[in-house]
C-alpha cells in the first residue's frame, strides 16, 4: 500500500483498534466487549475513521489519551 485513502483506510483501523482495546482492558479492568463498544463510541473514533484528519499517524497511547 503505497498511500493511505479514505478507500484504504479500513485496512489498517483494525490494529489501531485492537491495541486500545488492549490499553482499555489493562487499564481500567473492563471487559473487551466493554473496551470495543467504548473505542467505537468515541469522539477520537470518529475522527480515525476520517483519512483527512490524519489521526491514523498516531500512536496508540496519543489516541488512548483522547477516548
Amino acid at each position: 500500500m503505497s498511500e493511505i485513502t479514505q478507500n484504504n483506510l479500513y485496512l489498517i483501523l483494525p490494529f489501531k483498534v485492537s491495541r486500545l482495546v488492549d490499553m482499555l482492558c489493562a487499564d481500567e479492568h473492563i471487559s473487551k466487549i466493554e473496551a470495543v463498544r467504548r473505542v467505537y463510541s468515541s469522539a477520537m473514533y470518529k475522527e480515525l475513521e476520517q483519512e483527512s484528519t490524519k489521526r491514523w499517524h498516531e500512536g496508540p497511547a496519543s489516541l488512548y489519551q483522547t477516548i
